[in-house]
């Protein structure tokens, strides 16, 4: 289904539809007019005291059955729409932005306007990420073109429709449409009628949306991150049970979710043995939660056994209902397997520069517990390679009202700054 001037309707008239967008969207550019942050906010307050108020819960249980998500986590979660948190957001990212009308000298002023339209492809790992995006969108006065993701379960669509319902003039400023990442014809039609594109997703989506967008158009790209732990010996059991129950909770899925961990030291036996401890501790944290998809889990096997026949060895590898460890003698950054699957890997803090600096654009968050003696020490050295999100070792994934987005404010980035000669006036 798409969503077109607050109607949702079959995708039989998407070609059609987009063919003509190009004149309406520039007709709505030409009034003038683009939302004020408040103007949004109002309109979000009103969907968010709906769904605090059990409006939704035959949509959002499933979903958190489905997922295994506590409700209280959700409730965290959800009040990071609330007309405070909101409020807050605009007020941080937007700063002096916000109300910006201000002279350069005694002839020119300065004002915000947003970048014009944005084109958000969105990922799938997150239901309600896609409606996310667009809300930064609107929330920055622009125009907003989604692409859903494959397998989008239709809460993007229902929460960006109620939001016109509240306010019926949002409906020129979102366009939702369900395009086949196979389409690539209408993927760049849509494209080339942005000023900037929105891309959540890994390297070979930012390379394919690098090859069919226009040089002139803007590339924004929010992914694909890896995190991962830091520790060193002297972490103690309970930040583990910590970290293993946040990483198995989320099925390491987010760019935020625990990949690894990097234990400070140059010893392959302090390895083995901070291994073995890490593999009994997530073990019984994997029976206290719903396990997971026997395909994720299959798969994890075979990749395992096929580990154990390249090293011809099973030291440092360790499986067992679901779960897997595997030590690995080399440095570098990499991706899990997900599904409750960790590597554990060396990096005295000497080397945290040389050897993750080469991956800055992919670093995004790293959960850290060293001795506090050398807490600041090695919070420096991360922050310098590159990591734009420093936590406690289970809070990687942690959501907090008003913090970057992969080291920047989204508002901001889809903001510009517009300078008026008043000589005249």
């Amino acid at each position: 289904m798409i969503l077109y001037h607050g109607e949702i309707l079959n995708n039989s008239l998407q070609d059609k539809i987009i063919a003509s967008l190009g004149d309406e969207l520039n007709n709505t550019l030409a009034k003038g007019y683009f939302p004020s942050p408040f103007e949004v906010l109002e309109a979000i307050e009103v969907i968010y005291q709906e769904v605090i108020n059990h409006k939704y819960d035959n949509i959002i249980l499933p979903l958190l059955k489905q997922y295994d998500i506590p409700e209280s986590m959700f409730l965290h979660y959800a009040s990071l729409f609330s007309p405070e948190s909101l409020k807050r957001k605009i007020e941080i990212e937007l700063g002096d932005y916000l109300n910006l009308t201000s002279k350069l000298d005694n002839s020119t002023i300065r004002e915000r306007y947003p970048l014009g339209v944005l084109f958000h492809i969105a990922a799938g790992n997150v239901d309600g990420l896609p409606s996310y995006s667009v809300i930064e969108g609107l929330l920055s006065g622009n125009i907003n073109l989604l692409k859903l993701p494959s397998g989008d379960n239709g809460l993007s669509i229902m929460i960006l429709k109620r939001l016109i319902d509240v306010n019926p003039r949002l409906k020129d400023f979102i366009y939702v449409f369900d395009v086949p990442s196979t389409e690539v014809s209408s993927i760049k039609k849509l494209a080339d009628l942005s000023d900037a594109i929105a891309v959540w997703g890994g390297d070979l989506v930012n390379k394919a949306v690098r090859e069919f967008a226009d040089v002139k158009t803007k590339i924004i790209s929010w992914g694909h991150k890896v995190s991962f732990a830091y520790v060193d010996n002297y972490v103690s059991d309970e930040e583990l049970k910590a970290l293993m129950h946040a990483l198995a909770s989320s099925e390491q899925l987010l760019c935020s979710s625990v990949q690894g961990i990097y234990l400070d030291t140059d010893s392959l036996d302090e390895l083995s043995v901070f291994a073995k401890r890490c593999f009994d501790i997530i073990s019984k944290e994997n029976l206290k939660l719903k396990p997971s998809p026997v395909a994720a889990k299959g798969k994890n096997a075979l990749l395992f056994y096929n580990e154990i026949l390249e090293r011809k060895s099973a030291k440092g590898l360790y499986l067992d209902n679901g779960v897997s460890v595997i030590v690995k003698e080399d440095y570098e950054l990499e991706a899990s397997w997900q599904f409750r699957n960790l590597w554990i890997k060396r990096l005295p803090h000497e080397k945290i520069v040389s050897v993750l600096k080469k991956n800055h654009d992919h670093l995004q968050s790293v959960g850290v517990s060293v001795k506090k003696e050398n807490i600041a020490l090695i919070q420096n050295l991360l922050a310098q390679a590159g990591l734009s999100r420093i936590t406690k070792l289970d809070q990687t994934s942690r959501m907090i009202i008003g913090e970057a987005h992969d080291g920047v404010y989204p508002l901001k980035v889809y903001s510009r700054i517009v300078e008026k000669d008043i000589s005249d006036l």
